[in-house]
């Protein structure tokens, strides 16, 4: 069997599906990408059982077959190609794959493809159209909020949902909740859906350079995307996320509202003398016109930065994760943050300060 494939197209599917393998001791060729040879083109195939990934491209073969590789090795190989190369060319002899280009050549030995599984199909169920650049931003807006446990499924989860014209993405591990709704086409519909965490990064690296549109299929155990010769299928969770608006505040007795960046240099002096519970104060007084964040270690010492805010409201004092806050700037894109404080023992929500106001981020106090 002889096939020849444009390298560029072939080092970027490569890499789309190379990440999606993962080292297995007991099924190896799930470490494998399998290539499914027709007469015009090249299917790559890889899976993890939790998330499969099929990616196509063009190629010119003498005969139809199949072949699973390596990931790990063929990856290696074609990532140091120059694509002025121009042309792959494979050849399959004696259960080894001899690649060449125009200035290198390997071989690779190949593993028996009869136990590759399937990667499985959306046949049944209800069919979107989203776009990649939505899709991404709600997901990367959210997912490092959600629990790294696995005990309660739903929480180490990113829940979907439909809310008029947006879809809205949500994650929580109980501590900290951050929301973010992405406007979408009204014609837009699906039931609620829970992405696994772990499965969260896979589906990011494939489909954020993809562009455009993406066809979104789910049932009540799978969820798949599709677009650009690309297609990835991802297990989901069957349970309920928590109804997590009964603990947004209403209102709030305290605000502040200063610059990201100042508060993220502040977060970063407190954090060389935080504890091991990376605990920070917040003591915000509008009486007195200042917002200062404090932090002390005992082995340490201790640090007390002031940040140029505008205040409105009551004294506060009160303490929470110093990392949870700082994880939250990645999703705000404005230059000013507003802090809004319940009070006492009440979580603190987290907002830009200016936009559109489809970030919403909530951070439980520290009691201790």
């Amino acid at each position: 069997m002889k096939i020849e494939v444009h390298l560029s197209q072939f080092k970027k599917m490569i890499s789309l599906s190379e990440k999606i393998a993962k080292k297995n001791m007991t099924l190896p060729v799930l470490s494998c990408l399998l290539f499914e040879v027709g007469k015009n083109n090249l299917n790559i195939k890889a899976t993890n059982l939790d998330v499969g990934v099929e990616v196509m491209i063009p190629a010119k073969s003498d005969t139809e077959g199949v072949i699973a590789v390596p990931a790990q090795t063929i990856s290696a190989f074609v990532s140091q190609l120059n694509d002025q190369d121009g042309i792959v060319k494979m050849e399959l002899v004696s259960g080894n794959l001899h690649l060449s280009s125009a200035r290198s050549k390997v071989i690779i030995k190949t593993v028996p493809a009869e136990d590759f599984p399937t990667i499985p199909r959306v046949t049944e169920g209800q069919k979107t159209t989203i776009s990649s650049e939505a899709l991404i931003k709600g997901l990367k807006s959210v997912w490092y909020s959600a629990s790294i446990s696995s005990v309660k499924p739903e929480l180490s989860s990113v829940y979907m949902y439909k809310n008029g014209d947006y879809v809205v993405f949500a994650a929580t591990d109980s501590f900290r909740l951050a929301e973010k709704k992405v406007k979408v086409d009204h014609s837009v519909a699906f039931d609620d859906i829970l992405i696994p965490l772990k499965n969260i990064s896979d589906i990011i690296r494939v489909l954020e350079d993809i562009g455009g549109d993406i066809d979104m299929s789910s049932n009540k155990n799978l969820i798949s995307f599709e677009g650009q010769d690309v297609y990835l299928a991802s297990r989901i969770i069957d349970g309920t996320f928590p109804d997590y608006k009964q603990i947004v505040p209403k209102g709030y007795a305290t605000e502040a509202i200063t610059l990201k960046q100042d508060v993220i240099n502040a977060l970063k002096v407190s954090n060389v003398f935080t504890d091991k519970f990376n605990q920070v104060k917040f003591i915000v007084d509008p009486k007195e016109g200042y917002f200062e964040i404090q932090t002390k270690n005992a082995d340490i010492g201790e640090n007390a930065t002031k940040v140029d805010s505008a205040l409105t409201g009551e004294r506060i004092e009160i303490n929470f994760n110093g990392k949870y806050i700082a994880d939250c700037f990645q999703s705000i894109d404005a230059d000013s943050v507003s802090f809004q404080l319940g009070g006492m023992n009440k979580p603190m929500v987290i907002r830009p300060a200016s936009g559109d106001g489809t970030f919403m981020y909530l951070v439980m106090p520290m009691n201790r």
